[in-house]
């Protein structure tokens, strides 16, 4: 972490109310709300800001339609979005509004500072307006039938007098800017900024004229026009914490973070960093662009209908079900499938049956056999100190991930401390050396349990923060920060330690599996055409391990794999969509090794990896242990 030393400023995008919260919106609050209780428990000086962009055409427009006024609206769906995040227990320190006069009066200041600066200028312009993006496009932003991209629609010939804001005067300083700090994470969405700085920037139209479109911040040097809605959002970044005035803002900004979805990549990463760079502010310390959760391969779209409500979600399974669940699915950068079947497996298998009933069994057996006090501990053997050797390189390399916003993984990485508790504690089996006589035996195995759970309930704070204060509570452990984490005498001999109830009870629900013929009606097992053990026996079929995974430039879908089978070996496939290259490295799945080599897209591709694709999406097939790679299957 760079800047003045622990002090951490973290932004969601403020949304457009032109809709309701969904989960795409409750994602992103949920991450930032994660790393900022992350830095927090690091001891750092945190300032959480989230809010609501609350002018523009398509507001006017809505509000409008539902016989409001602009104001009314904004109103109702602001206190939607604030009312939304309370119940989810987000812990924002400021919720900001762009109708709020403190948030104006820092737009016209910027705005009349860049003016007197000689920033902008006044021209007529004729070009092609998208009313849903609220700007001008150009040729390149619209599709082959000569639609935009994002919404699909013809924009409108418009003509028009405007004010403007000369970009090209500072592309060559932002694409050094980007090459020697690369502030965008992933990379990938950095060079996607620098190709589009590849090309002349056109000039920024940054006025709307108020005979069109009076809902905005006036032009403090010309009252006939209004700020147009992106200018005016992205200072919210700023204005939420007290600039220019409270002297407070400065010590933030040095070390300001950005969290958004890449739909809104360059608004973020082209206007607002010239924009601080004209105002003679230093830009951004990161910006992180996250993906889209889709469902049935579809982005969550109010027109298309397949919104999810985090606050159903959370109601029905608990909050920090849903939290769990939106940092262990999403390669943070990349898309990822929403299903109710994906959840709930993921809530038990993970949730329910490794973490819950761990923590169910240790309390349990204190509890029952040392009067729900901890146990002192005995001598220390091989297996304790492996188990803690385990744990210890468990909770490191979770946190690493976790600030590098490699939440997955994290996760993956804290999970396999916890499997291994459950075979920890059957193998040792503490019951037996009670029933045996040997209680302080047991009494060891419980308190390096004990504290065990302890380190994992303060490494999950930020993901699953009601159930660690419960778990930290139900072991008298108390208010702690990661300083503790791997101390191994806490939670003290003696302290009182409670079961209470299960944390994650089991949900118990039934998938659907369906399988239909060509006219959609489910097939009968007598349908389905059977093959020979012969023609079986065709297939060489092996286990693979992935130690090296792209993205081929180019496509949404290919990925390049070097896969051990047990030679090394170039595949093709097009999971794109569904892992992120750094979660494959390592894993074994499935190849079928005798297929003839192919180019597809110009690369090589000598083999095909196995995976099952349904309604809930795409899962690779892979062994459930170990294996060699090369090893035949059959």
């Amino acid at each position: 972490m760079r800047g003045v030393d622990r002090v951490f400023y973290i932004t969601t995008p403020i949304y457009y109310v032109n809709s309701y919260p969904h989960l795409g919106h409750a994602y992103t609050t949920i991450i930032v709300d994660g790393l900022a209780r992350y830095y927090r428990l690091k001891g750092y000086k945190v300032y959480f800001l989230t809010g609501t962009d609350e002018h523009g055409d398509k507001i006017l427009k809505t509000a409008e339609e539902r016989g409001k006024s602009a104001q009314e609206f904004v109103d109702e769906i602001a206190q939607a979005f604030r009312k939304t995040w309370d119940d989810l227990g987000i812990t924002y320190d400021n919720f900001i509004r762009t109708t709020a006069e403190n948030h104006k009066a820092t737009v016209q200041y910027v705005l009349q500072t860049l003016y007197e600066k000689g920033e902008f200028y006044i021209d007529e312009y004729e070009g092609l307006y998208c009313y849903g993006c609220e700007r001008f496009l150009t040729s390149k932003e619209l599709d082959d039938k000569g639609l935009c991209k994002d919404h699909q629609k013809p924009p409108v010939k418009l003509r028009e007098k405007n004010y403007f804001f000369n970009l090209e005067k500072y592309r060559s300083w932002l694409r050094e800017f980007l090459l020697k700090e690369d502030p965008i994470y992933p990379r990938f969405y950095r060079d996607e900024v620098l190709n589009l700085l590849e090309e002349p920037l056109p000039p920024l139209c940054i006025s709307r004229p108020k005979s069109r479109l009076p809902w905005g911040i006036e032009l403090p040097f010309d009252s006939n026009y209004v700020t147009y809605v992106w200018f005016d959002a992205l200072i919210n970044y700023l204005s939420g914490i007290g600039f220019p005035h409270n002297p407070l803002w400065s010590s933030y900004w040095v070390n300001a973070h950005h969290v958004i979805a890449k739909d809104i990549l360059k608004p973020h990463a082209i206007y607002w960093p010239i924009m601080l760079r004209a105002l003679g502010l230093p830009p951004y310390r990161k910006l992180y662009v996250h993906g889209y959760w889709l469902v049935d391969s579809l982005k969550m779209s109010k027109s298309l209908g397949n919104v999810v409500d985090p606050l159903e979600l959370s109601k029905q399974y608990g909050r920090d079900s849903l939290r769990y669940f939106l940092f262990r699915e999403m390669a943070f950068g990349y898309d990822a499938e929403f299903s109710i079947d994906q959840f709930l497996r993921r809530y038990n298998s993970d949730l329910a049956n490794d973490y819950g009933n761990l923590i169910y069994r240790t309390f349990n057996l204190i509890e029952k056999y040392f009067d729900g006090k901890v146990p002192p501990y005995s001598e220390l053997k091989e297996e304790d100190y492996k188990y803690r050797e385990v744990v210890e390189e468990a909770i490191n390399k979770y946190l690493r991930l976790f600030e590098g916003l490699f939440f997955h993984q994290a996760l993956e990485e804290l999970w396999q401390a916890i499997r291994y508790s459950n075979v920890y504690i059957d193998h040792t089996a503490p019951w037996k050396e009670i029933k045996e006589g040997r209680a302080d035996r047991a009494g060891t195995i419980l308190r390096n349990l004990s504290s065990a759970i302890k380190a994992f309930a303060l490494a999950l704070r930020p993901i699953l923060p009601e159930s660690s204060e419960k778990i930290l509570e139900f072991l008298s452990v108390g208010n702690v920060d990661y300083s503790v984490i791997l101390n191994w005498d806490l939670p003290k001999e003696g302290a009182s330690v409670s079961k209470g109830a299960p944390l994650f009870p089991r949900i118990e629900f039934r998938e659907k599996v369906e399988s239909k013929n060509s006219q959609g009606e489910e097939k009968s097992h007598m349908e389905r055409e059977l093959l020979s053990i012969e023609e079986f026996r065709k297939w060489d079929l092996r286990i693979g391990k992935i130690v090296f995974a792209e993205k081929i430039e180019g496509t949404d879908k290919l990925l390049r794999l070097e896969v051990l089978c047990p030679e090394r070996r170039q595949i093709v496939s097009g999971i794109a969509q569904y892992y992120a290259p750094s979660e494959l490295i390592g894993r074994e799945v499935v190849i079928v090794a005798n297929l003839k080599p192919a180019k597809i897209r110009g690369v090589l591709s000598e083999g095909m990896l196995l995976a099952v694709h349904d309604e809930k999406g795409l899962a690779l097939i892979i062994p459930e242990r170990e294996t060699t790679p090369g090893a035949k299957i059959s």
